[in-house]
């Protein structure tokens, strides 16, 4: 008797079928399964931000949704957020300010200003601060992570 359990979803804008265990995350599945090592694992408790990804619309910590909970959902990880072999106007505003420091926390914190930027196209700083409150940085770059935020938003990426 198997334990896998299958399940269809979308990801970054592609239908995949998978057979995962059944207490497998999501986080274990983009990674292990789909080779899509951007989101990263760091401490499995929901606390960090570096595995947030997008599941139909909506910001998650990957590490606490299992993968049989995203069947049939429409999953977009940070790879997803370049089209076509360019990075997204975020993406590299991040490179721009210097706001990819060590690179750990950097895939969760575009998924998070991604989706803040999709509720408030131009926020003011205490609007990023509060979007991206559930994602840790160790390297301190918040101040030029804002900054590529609001960079982005007002299409100034150098």
């Amino acid at each position: 008797m198997s334990d896998l359990v299958s399940i269809d979803l979308t990801v970054n804008g592609r239908p995949r079928s998978l057979e995962v265990a059944a207490h497998h995350t999501l986080l274990d599945a983009l990674r292990d399964d789909l080779g899509l090592t951007g989101t990263k694992e760091c401490c499995l408790v929901g606390e960090c931000g570096a595995c947030t990804v997008s599941i139909d619309g909506r910001i998650v910590d990957s590490c606490l949704v299992l993968a049989v909970e995203a069947d049939g959902c429409a999953v977009t990880t940070v790879e997803g957020l370049a089209a076509e072999g360019r990075l997204s106007r975020l993406q590299q505003a991040f490179l721009d300010y210097g706001a990819a420091q060590c690179g750990f926390c950097i895939p969760g914190q575009l998924m998070a200003a991604q989706d803040l930027l999709d509720r408030t196209p131009h926020p003011s700083v205490p609007e990023v601060q509060e979007g991206l409150a559930g994602n840790l940085c160790r390297c301190a770059g918040y101040e030029q992570i804002s900054e590529a935020v609001l960079a982005a938003a007002e299409g100034t990426v150098r």
